[in-house]
């Protein structure tokens, strides 16, 4: 019974935390301003399985696709959440230095692959190096949204994570 009540616990703060920024996808929001990458880097690390953070982190994705609809980059976009699982098996303690990076490194691998996938499948874009670059140059207005997005939701994860987990006091969580 112990056993049972220590995995419970275990599982109930990610569980939590994952359906509250799975919902967050289908609210109004400014575009790119999502949780998802941050979820990635955080299940990576939390739970330190590969395929059981991969499976938390597309369920989630997909959850809100079947609300928000199908598109032709899905593959890209969640081929970027792998990279930021990934990114979330490196980080050893969850230190604001560690979040940092993968958040912004997990952002850069989102931009790079997503907008490849944009100029890949989308009609808009010419197949040639000139369309790719546009395909480029017409996210970068999204890009500072990504970036803030994922690092806010990380840094809001590790004022949670260190509270509920680790029953760190506030004031300390961000040292």
């Amino acid at each position: 019974m112990k056993n049972i009540n220590k995995n419970f616990k275990y599982y109930l703060f990610p569980l939590t935390l994952i359906l509250i920024l799975s919902f967050s996808r289908v609210i109004p929001h400014p575009p790119n301003f999502t949780p998802i990458l941050a979820l990635g880097i955080f299940s990576g690390f939390y739970f330190r399985q590969l395929y059981l953070s991969l499976f938390i982190v597309i369920f989630s994705m997909f959850l809100g696709d079947i609300y928000l609809g199908f598109h032709n980059t899905m593959f890209f976009t969640y081929f970027s959440l792998v990279i930021a699982v990934i990114a979330g098996l490196f980080i050893k303690k969850f230190k604001s230095s560690e979040i940092l990076y993968a958040g912004l490194g997990s952002s850069v691998a989102f931009f790079i692959i997503t907008n490849f996938g944009a100029w890949l499948t989308l009609e808009m874009y010419q197949k040639n190096l000139e369309g790719l670059l546009s395909s480029y140059m017409l996210a970068i207005p999204f890009f500072h949204n990504t970036i803030l997005s994922t690092l806010i939701y990380l840094f809001l994860q590790k004022i949670l994570y260190e509270y509920f987990v680790n029953k760190k006091k506030i004031a300390r969580v961000l040292t």
